[in-house]
């Protein structure tokens, strides 16, 4: 095996980038001085810590264009989607830092029989972050930011085609004057990130990504008392009740579902339409795809780009495929698609079922099924019909219905008249097959901690 790894861009299928992997004595050489720098960090002051984030943030801001061309070169997100993504991963952190005095305090216990009692919340040590691509400077900094906070040091080891988004965070830090070690990025392939796992040299992995690639994590921890936050899957559903704003609503959920071409965990995967307002939503949401500028991500006026590797282009083909040959219609956008490299068509399709792949795995790409429903029961039980709990979204004027029916979704984050956002002051958290434990508001900052209690008698 080379020990080179190779950065395709997806737009023109050329090789821009060459970087080499780290051997095995490199990484273990640097997560031992992420241990001795983390033993330092974790007695700096919390004023200190969000200082240093502040700082680390600063370079993304001024290195805003740089590291939107890079995001851009090497997964395919239009330009203007990659800038945001900078802008939108500062906000995030800033929110985290706002948080991250009150989630780290001392619970202090009353005072009884002579006892003082309180619970301290003690860093865990080195966190390995394996950060996905799609969006590699949103999905890294909610593991990053909160670790750093809590007192530990962390070891990014990036997808393999984003790898500059784990080292513009080494960057970042060393620019904010960080001890040696609190942010490292790691190049690896699949053996020595297993390898890393089982070194005894980590104390959490964070891990975004499939459903695959999570149980191998777990699998690689094996019988370690070590934690692990896994953020997987989604097949996430919309349902559009018969009291929406329908001229309001498409916009909104068509862009859910097309946004960086619907390469999102959180994309709305599955729409659900009152059978009343089924015609009208269908023609708007072709009339919406219809009106997207597919072609080079470098150029401003692009709303969507290709998919960030071959095997998506496959995978939504292989669906699209199942649901035509089980009955399904299939309305392909109108417009020009660039030939060759990693571009895919944009699809809507209509009698749909359950019984079809479209409806039921992940598609990750600008494709979408869309059903009408008869009631809200019809679409509840439709959308509870899958492996994954990521988000789910309820689309009407009425509050407390949304909140009933919210209420009986098996589902991390509930929507109503929203989609494909994160709130970075709420938990991100899946159930199912979508993962465990949370990242982002104060329990993914507490998730980077263990208690210690305090148990002490006066004399």
């Amino acid at each position: 095996m080379t020990n080179r790894l190779e950065l395709i861009n997806p737009f023109n299928g050329e090789k821009f980038r060459e970087l080499t992997y780290h051997s095995w004595q490199e990484v273990e050489s640097l997560l031992i001085t992420a241990g001795n720098s983390q033993q330092e960090w974790k007695h700096t002051e919390i004023s200190k810590r969000i200082q240093l984030v502040k700082d680390a943030m600063n370079y993304f801001h001024e290195n805003q264009k740089s590291i939107a061309d890079d995001i851009t070169w090497q997964m395919g997100k239009p330009i203007t989607q990659s800038m945001s993504e900078v802008t939108g991963m500062i906000h995030r952190a800033d929110v985290c830092c706002t948080l991250a005095e009150d989630a780290l305090k001392n619970i202090t216990l009353t005072e009884a029989d002579g006892l003082r009692r309180f619970i301290k919340r003690e860093p865990l040590g080195v966190i390995l972050d394996i950060a996905a691509w799609n969006y590699p400077l949103l999905i890294a900094v909610n593991v990053v930011v909160p670790a750093v906070l809590a007192g530990n040091s962390v070891a990014i080891k990036h997808s393999s085609l984003t790898p500059l988004c784990g080292k513009a965070f080494e960057d970042a830090f060393k620019f904010a004057g960080a001890p040696d070690g609190l942010v490292t990025a790691l190049i690896m392939d699949h053996a020595t990130t297993e390898k890393v796992i089982q070194s005894g040299l980590i104390h959490h992995v964070a891990f975004t990504g499939s459903v695959t690639g999570g149980r191998r994590v777990k699998t690689s921890v094996g019988n370690q008392f070590i934690e692990t936050g896994l953020e997987l899957g989604g097949k996430d559903p919309a349902y559009i009740r018969e009291d929406a704003n329908v001229d309001k609503v498409i916009p909104t959920v068509m862009d859910g579902v097309f946004y960086n071409a619907g390469q999102s965990c959180c994309a709305v995967e599955r729409i659900y339409v009152h059978h009343t307002l089924f015609d009208t939503f269908l023609s708007g949401a072709i009339q919406y795809m219809n009106a997207l500028n597919i072609g080079n991500p470098m150029e401003e006026t692009t709303d969507l780009g290709p998919i960030a590797q071959l095997s998506g282009v496959e995978t939504a083909i292989v669906q699209i495929n199942d649901a035509e040959a089980k009955g399904a219609d299939v309305h392909y956008y109108s417009g020009n698609v660039p030939e060759g490299s990693h571009f895919l068509a944009p699809a809507i399709l209509t009698n749909v079922n359950h019984q079809m792949d479209i409806m039921q795995e992940e598609s990750f790409g600008p494709i979408v099924g869309i059903m009408p429903v008869q009631s809200d029961a019809d679409a509840i039980e439709l959308m509870n019909d899958s492996p994954y709990g990521l988000t789910a979204s309820v689309w009407t004027k009425d509050i407390e219905k949304a909140i009933e029916i919210g209420n009986q979704i098996e589902t991390g984050t509930f929507y109503m008249n929203r989609c494909d956002v994160l709130d970075p002051a709420l938990p991100w958290v899946g159930v199912k097959d979508s993962g465990k434990g949370c990242t982002l508001s104060t329990l993914g900052i507490q998730e980077m901690t263990r208690p210690k209690a305090f148990n002490m008698k006066f004399d």
